[in-house]
């Protein structure tokens, strides 16, 4: 038998007995070093500490002494009142089961700070055979803080994307709905937003109704990375229309790999909507819908293009209802707006989708005819327009009937723009109405001519009235023994530089500026002045006559202006007649006789001028309060040698007699003349053969040798 070397023996029972002693030291060492607290402790009520690490001081700020063997503070009372019933329940579950557990709750430190702990435990018995706990506790409050703002910030995000006014929506590339909230399924009809994803898979065919926006949508958002107010409009669910605006971006990965495109929708149909009301606003007549003039110019300027290009025609055609005004203050403002309408439909409904007509003011209306090369086609389209203006129209529950003047300048012969073209067609209008109303002119270099001397005229009229420049002059007229009875005011101009402006000429101008009421008082005041002088002493009334344009009869302040005036010149209205002709009549012809009926109340004497010219003067002498018919120099002149002539006023005299009426011939021009009428019983008489018209002086000098014509 061999014997075993001592020293052998002696090393390496040493070594292991320093085996042994390392591995103690390296467990307390581990143990005491850890953030945390490992720990020992009884299943009791208190969770009775047996050993506790140095980490103690740590986590709860009480020394391993004060919590073994509860000699300050037991772990029960360390733990969170609320939470110490559930970790009792997760310890005794674990005791009596799978004998782990692992759970988080709340301590309280010793300087009175709560924490969020996590503890992990086994049951195990002790070394008697008794069961202890033995386990780890850590602090996780850091861990719990941002946890619990990533659930929060989570819960924000949610309640943003479920709550969110607007759509928010994640989609692919090829068009389908990855993600959706639910103010994006109301925006496009759908009950929840899972039926939006579910339903709506293709997005370019089914959402879009322009096609190629999802396209454009793709395009951008390669090329930028987002898209920003992108408006379409979009179907919805039920086949109607919305307009929204998008505005997204693209989400890509860590590596820069596309993910999804994520974004925004707005229903901005309102404000689209509020946009093109502004829009037709700035671009259309309110009360017709017709194109004003901003549009008028626009569609004028494509159309003067393509005209240019394809060696076309253009005309413009400007229109001016004839006697609107009339039937506008006579029948009220409202009846005005309805003819307006129901021309503005006639006038639309008679041309070519691709011509315009545009209100541009008033009752003033303007055409523009694409695609003439030949003027006989302009003609026949004018021809049919004024036939639709013509159809009767009902207003207030009575058929009237109105025409209108329309003038013609064509592209390229009367201008090559469009200011130029409005400007000549305005002019050859004012031509058609010379012409007699209700016809069409086309604009020549005359016209052009006449229209520049007519702005001339209307500038230096405004001058004259300012100055009073305008004169009186009177003709006589006398009866069958030239006796003079009454006296007609004619209004007179001579201009420093223009010279004599004969009444034709400045007449016109006065209606359709607006002086003729100015020029009319200013007229008006210079005659009463005068009769009131002839009148004084004598014993024979002198009558002073004078005309009233049919455009006075539409302010409602006729009656008032004229008897102000007489008032204070200090003349009665029994010595004034007031001629009107038949056109005052037209649109409310109540209205006017209303107005005639106030004047006859009031002593004035009333006479209808021009009798014989109109198409129903022998109505109006039946149906209005009328004291004298002045038979038109048209029914004199001739008459001495032509018998239908003379037969004519043969029979317009016979007429006014039957009816007692005072009847006056103008335009008596020679003897011949003078002897019939007066054979035919005509009561007064005016023209050349007895006098022309003269001044106030010549006239009082007639008058104080007696007032008699010597022919």
């Amino acid at each position: 038998m061999t014997q075993k070397n001592p020293s052998r023996i002696t090393r390496r029972g040493s070594l292991l007995t320093s085996e042994v002693l390392d591995r103690s030291r390296v467990l307390d060492t581990l143990v005491n070093n850890l953030e945390g607290m490992a720990y020992r402790c009884l299943n009791d009520g208190h969770w009775t500490m047996i050993f506790v690490s140095q980490g103690c001081l740590g986590l709860c700020g009480y020394r391993a002494a004060e919590l073994v063997n509860d000699t300050t503070v037991s772990w029960e009372q360390i733990i969170h009142p609320d939470d110490r019933a559930r970790v009792r329940r997760s310890v005794e579950t674990a005791i009596d089961g799978p004998g782990r557990f692992t759970m988080q709750y709340r301590i309280c430190t010793a300087a009175g700070y709560f924490k969020w702990v996590m503890e992990r435990g086994v049951a195990v018995p002790d070394e008697q055979g008794e069961t202890v706990i033995e386990g780890f506790i850590e602090d996780i409050t850091a861990q719990k803080a941002v946890l619990e703002a990533l659930e929060q910030a989570e819960l924000r995000y949610r309640s943003i994307f479920e709550n969110a006014s607007e759509g928010i929506f994640q989609s692919t590339r090829d068009g389908r709905y990855l993600a959706a909230n639910p103010a994006l399924a109301r925006i496009y009809g759908y009950d929840t937003a899972t039926a939006l994803v579910a339903d709506l898979a293709d997005i370019e065919r089914r959402l879009y109704v322009e096609g190629g926006r999802r396209e454009a949508f793709c395009q951008l958002m390669e090329q930028q990375g987002e898209v920003l107010n992108f408006e379409s409009e979009v179907y919805r669910r039920d086949g109607t229309r919305i307009w929204i605006s998008e505005n997204a971006h693209v989400v890509r990965g860590a590596n820069g790999e596309f993910i999804c495109y994520e974004g925004t929708v707005q229903d901005i149909s309102e404000r689209k909507h509020y946009q093109q009301q502004l829009e037709r606003q700035a671009n259309h007549d309110l009360m017709t819908g017709l194109p004003n003039r901003i549009l008028l110019n626009d569609r004028i300027e494509q159309g003067l293009a393509r005209a240019a290009r394809l060696g076309y025609y253009l005309p413009l055609v400007f229109i001016d209802l004839d006697n609107f005004k009339f039937i506008n203050d006579g029948l009220g403002h409202v009846a005005g707006d309805e003819l307006l309408k129901s021309i503005a439909r006639r006038l639309a409904g008679s041309l070519r989708s691709s011509d315009t007509v545009a209100r541009v003011g008033g009752d003033e209306f303007v055409l523009v005819l694409n695609d003439h090369y030949r003027i006989s086609t302009v003609i026949s389209l004018l021809e049919r327009i004024l036939n639709e203006i013509r159809r009767p129209v009902t207003l207030a529950g009575r058929e009237f009937q109105v025409g209108a003047s329309l003038g013609v300048a064509m592209f390229p012969d009367d201008g090559e723009d469009a200011q130029s073209l409005l400007k000549h067609a305005d002019i050859a209008m004012y031509a058609a109405k010379k012409r007699g109303r209700n016809n069409f002119q086309f604009f020549t270099h005359d016209l052009n001519r006449i229209a520049d001397e007519r702005l001339n005229l209307e500038a230096a009229m405004r001058v004259a009235l300012e100055g009073d420049e305008f004169t009186v002059h009177y003709q006589p007229k006398v009866d069958a023994s030239c006796r003079i009875v009454g006296v007609e005011a004619l209004a007179r101009w001579t201009h420093a530089e223009l010279g004599v402006v004969g009444p034709d000429r400045f007449i016109p101008i006065a209606e359709e500026s607006g002086l003729i009421m100015p020029l009319t008082l200013a007229i008006l005041r210079r005659a009463f002045s005068d009769a009131r002088k002839w009148n004084e002493g004598r014993d024979t009334p002198l009558l002073v006559a004078v005309n009233l344009s049919p455009l006075l009869f539409l302010g409602d302040d006729i009656v008032e202006r004229i008897t102000t005036l007489l008032d204070e010149v200090g003349l009665s209205p029994t010595l004034v007649e007031l001629e009107i002709t038949e056109t005052v009549f037209l649109g409310d012809g109540t209205r006017a006789v209303a107005i005639l009926a106030e004047f006859k109340a009031l002593g004035f004497r009333l006479a209808m001028d021009d009798f014989g010219t109109g198409y129903s003067s022998l109505s109006y002498l039946r149906r209005f309060p009328l004291d004298i018919i002045k038979i038109d120099r048209s029914l004199v002149t001739g008459l001495e040698h032509e018998d239908e002539v003379a037969m004519i006023a043969r029979a317009a005299i016979s007429l006014g007699k039957s009816l007692h009426k005072t009847v006056i011939a103008e335009g008596v021009e020679n003897q011949a003349q003078f002897e019939f009428l007066c054979r035919q019983g005509c009561d007064e008489f005016q023209g050349f053969l007895l006098s022309r018209p003269l001044p106030e002086a010549q006239i009082s000098a007639l008058l104080a040798v007696g007032g008699v014509i010597r022919l």
